[in-house]
């Protein structure tokens, strides 16, 4: 129903431009590729296809034409945009210093079954979606097709926050394109974020769909829709990704970033400018959608995990999407290298840590220690670690201060075993994730479980124990750059300051009391 309606409403909107350029455009054979037809007054009319712009062979435009569409136009909103009842058209004015009106964009509106095959397993998927792309690049399509598609076919509740009426046009009555979705119009731009807060507050959406989010308080808006569980589709202007991490505005809708001064000793550590950018909360969005074109999209499914890999310089994977001429999608993996410019005032050097490498899998038995936590965490991490409960099989345990305080007599088992015990300030969430991150740190893909670097980390640990009760400062054994290095990192995370001392190859790595 929605493909037969495009024609009619393609005449709609053509109705109410002047006869002669009526006249012009009907006889052109690409008349269904029409986007736009441009009026401004004392110039020869346009007509914008998909891939070309020509200017009309008629009579230059005047005040008699603009009027003419003005009688047949409904209201222009506060945002200088028309709209024709019950089609999906929107008319856009330009006006003069006095406000009247000398200029006109008639925007041809579609609706197309099949725009987001490319994309239907990320909107079924639950997880709030950021479309990203061009003006004209076909983002409100998708956005009408995502509307009808999880209100009609997945049966969810859908609201469309619809501000200048573009998504289900103008009129009272919805297009049918959004299928069951529910509409609530927006009076003025200015007040689409007070709508998006009213749509999730009265009327109990899963789903909430939005056209052009441009400003700080509906990106504010957004994230309280978030963080109250309803999927979130929305459009922003941008390319790319790194266009909307630039963007002070908009920022926020990916978790912002936050400037972060080191202390010398960190800095030093990490290779890089005392000064750093860092991710400053959870994104908004959890996929990112950058349309490059009709039939191509670039997809970041993990918008946190794809934002601190760009703040830190690494390579960022994305997937490539495309539509073969059969009609089958492509797909492709995308790992561009890091970008080692100081875009985001990180040293090119600073190191990458990263979960994918080839370690070798830690045995680690928990000693006083949430056991299901634990494991949760090795899932989520999808970290190198399997737990055990028998000590001999054990590399490394992993127990709480308050345990290790009691001296037990496993933990004592332990170290006449000469077993790693790391040793956790508290049994929390927290503490846990910098434990597995300490197991599988090691850039140089060597196991945990090796003899040597087990007995640095437990003489480190044992130190930080030691300066924690009261002593001041800790000389470690001396050990090679790279035991150093993890010496360095364990003594940050548990908030004591390090630093190497000596020459090779008896330098090491001193501790102390911040």
């Amino acid at each position: 129903m929605i493909v037969d309606n495009i024609d009619a409403d393609l005449s709609a909107l053509i109705e109410v431009i002047p006869k002669p350029i009526q006249d012009k455009l009907l006889l052109n054979k690409e008349v269904n590729d029409l986007l736009e037809v441009v009026l401004d007054l004392g110039r020869l009319p346009e007509a914008r296809f998909l891939n070309k712009t020509e200017l009309l062979d008629v009579k230059e435009v005047n005040s008699k034409d603009i009027d003419f569409a003005l009688s047949k136009i409904g209201i222009f909103g506060a945002d200088n945009r028309a709209g024709l009842e019950r089609t999906l058209h929107r008319i856009s004015a330009i006006r003069n210093r006095s406000g009247k009106i000398v200029g006109l964009t008639f925007r041809v509106g579609r609706a197309v079954l099949g725009t987001i095959k490319i994309i239907e397993d990320l909107i079924y998927s639950g997880k709030s979606i950021l479309l990203l792309g061009r003006p004209g690049i076909g983002k409100t399509t998708m956005l009408r097709e995502i509307a009808r598609v999880l209100s009609d076919d997945a049966g969810k509740r859908v609201i469309v926050v619809d501000t200048s009426n573009e998504i289900a046009g103008d009129g009272d009555i919805p297009h049918p394109a959004i299928g069951r979705a529910r509409r609530m119009q927006v009076p003025s731009p200015t007040e689409q974020h007070g709508v998006m807060i009213e749509a999730v507050e009265n009327h109990m959406p899963e789903v909430i769909i939005i056209d052009e989010i441009g400003t700080e308080l509906e990106a504010n808006a957004a994230r309280t829709i978030a963080e109250r569980g309803v999927q979130l589709v929305a459009t922003a202007h941008g390319n790319e990704l790194e266009n909307l991490l630039l963007n002070p505005t908009l920022s926020d809708l990916v978790g912002g970033i936050q400037t972060v001064t080191l202390g010398d000793l960190e800095a030093r550590r990490r290779k890089s400018q005392k000064t750093v950018l860092e991710r400053n909360a959870p994104p908004t969005f959890d996929i990112v959608v950058e349309i490059q074109g009709r039939d191509t999209v670039t997809i970041h499914a993990d918008v946190a995990t794809t934002i601190d890999k760009m703040l830190r310089k690494q390579s960022i994977p994305s997937e490539i999407r495309s539509i073969s001429s059969e009609g089958k999608i492509e797909k492709e993996i995308s790992s561009p290298a890091p970008n080692n410019t100081n875009t985001y005032g990180n040293d090119k050097n600073e190191t990458d840590h990263q979960f994918n490498q080839p370690l070798s899998v830690t045995r680690v038995l928990p000693y006083g220690v949430n056991r299901g936590r634990i494991e949760q965490i090795i899932n989520a991490m999808n970290a190198p670690i399997t737990l055990v409960t028998d000590m001999n099989m054990a590399d490394i345990v992993v127990t709480t201060k308050n345990y290790h305080r009691r001296g037990t007599k496993a933990l004592q088992n332990a170290e006449e075993m000469r077993k790693p015990v790391f040793v956790l300030r508290r049994n929390t969430v927290n503490q846990i994730e910098q434990f597995v991150k300490t197991v599988v740190r090691d850039n140089e893909g060597k196991s945990l479980s090796s003899a040597e670097r087990s007995l640095a980390i437990l003489e480190t640990e044992k130190a930080i124990y030691r300066i924690n009760n009261g002593e001041k400062e800790i000389k470690l054994k001396a050990q090679n750059s790279h035991i150093r290095k993890l010496q360095h990192e364990l003594a940050t995370e548990h908030g004591l300051g390090s630093s190497s001392i000596g020459r090779e190859p008896t330098r090491r790595v001193v501790l102390y009391a911040n």
